[in-house]
């Protein structure tokens, strides 16, 4: 992304914030995040918020929208990062043991196809036995 520059979608975002105040955004992350996140949205189907949208990728459209102050970025406070933070950390943790789960039925499963194996395969007679 050349133009706009970061710089310049930062003093956008943030031009109606009162000197003193907390910018709504204050890094280059926020922006990647906000765009992508847009972006996303337009993928899965939303209208685009730009005339000359036709035939132009997500992500630039997204940028645009940004530009043209027809996308807005809310500030988040405290209580609600934290509370994203507990739901990414319990989604982590059921992943987990998601995954722990399926490994141990995987292993389970090897067992049991081993001793399968081992019924179904028939025993070889040798001359000895006869």
């Amino acid at each position: 992304m050349i133009h706009p520059s970061y710089v310049d979608l930062m003093k956008v975002v943030n031009k109606d914030v009162e000197e003193g105040e907390t910018p709504v955004i204050n890094s280059r992350y926020s922006i990647v995040m906000a765009t992508a996140k847009r972006a996303r949205q337009i993928v899965d189907g939303d209208e685009p918020m730009i005339d000359d949208a036709e035939g132009r990728k997500p992500l630039s459209i997204a940028v645009e929208e940004l530009e043209q102050q027809q996308l807005r970025i809310l500030p988040v406070d405290e209580s609600e990062i934290e509370k994203m933070e507990d739901r990414d950390l319990q989604a982590a943790k059921q992943m987990e043991e998601d995954l722990m789960l399926n490994s141990v039925a995987s292993a389970d499963e090897d067992d049991s196809q081993d001793s399968i194996d081992e019924e179904v395969t028939p025993e070889k007679s040798t001359d000895d036995d006869n």
